[in-house]
């Protein structure tokens, strides 16, 4: 997926699980505090700082491709991300991997990413990723439209044994039939800025 398709307006979510609206997160509802919620129709109300990620919360499943030069790919992966609230102005993500093989066939679980987008009052999107590889990652960004998010990576920061990683570009939106899709161009292991990671994801909840 290229950033020319990543278009401002969407069709509706043609490609969501039927069932999509009815479902949520695991959530624990014996907590204290206000568990996270990936359905924008329970829990607490979304944070007005938060309007303008609306369309990102819920849970996406789908697939995508791994590529880069130091690596004997493409490789094929399946993937599910969660963005979730819990009525504070931030929402939680998290993204899960499996590597896939030549007939679709799960062959291990892949990457996993944990962190939080934090949209300011001014418009400026604040993300913290951090990789179970060893590596956080904070992002500066901006919406660049209704339906599409843009970051770049302001600073990198890894433990002795993680993989030489000196900077990250992401582009997120939502595309034709309400899929989220994403690319990710990385800088690493002495390679300059480039392709690495893109999916496509349905809506399985939210």
């Amino acid at each position: 997926m290229s950033r020319d398709e990543l278009p401002g307006t969407i069709t509706g979510p043609a490609n969501a699980a039927p069932d999509s609206p009815q479902r949520n997160r695991p959530r624990f509802d014996d907590l204290p505090i206000p568990d996270d919620t990936a359905n924008l129709r329970e829990g607490p109300d979304l944070h007005e700082l938060c309007i303008g990620l609306l369309p990102l919360v819920g849970v996406w499943r789908g697939t995508g491709e791994v590529v880069y030069p130091t690596i004997d790919g493409p490789y094929s992966f399946g993937q599910q991300i969660v963005f979730a609230h819990d009525g504070r102005p931030f929402l939680t993500y998290e993204a899960k991997a499996w590597l896939l093989g030549p007939d679709g066939e799960v062959v291990r679980p892949g990457a996993r990413e944990t962190g939080f987008w934090r949209p300011q009052p001014d418009g400026e999107l604040e993300v913290l990723i951090t990789h179970a590889t060893g590596i956080t990652e904070i992002f500066y960004g901006r919406a660049r439209n209704l339906t599409s998010w843009e970051i770049e990576t302001d600073a990198v920061v890894r433990t002795a044994s993680a993989k030489e990683v000196v900077g990250s570009h992401r582009l997120y939106g939502l595309v034709e039939g309400g899929d989220l899709a994403y690319v990710d161009e990385r800088a690493m292991v002495g390679q300059p800025l480039q392709p690495h990671l893109s999916a496509r994801l349905n809506r399985i909840a939210g």
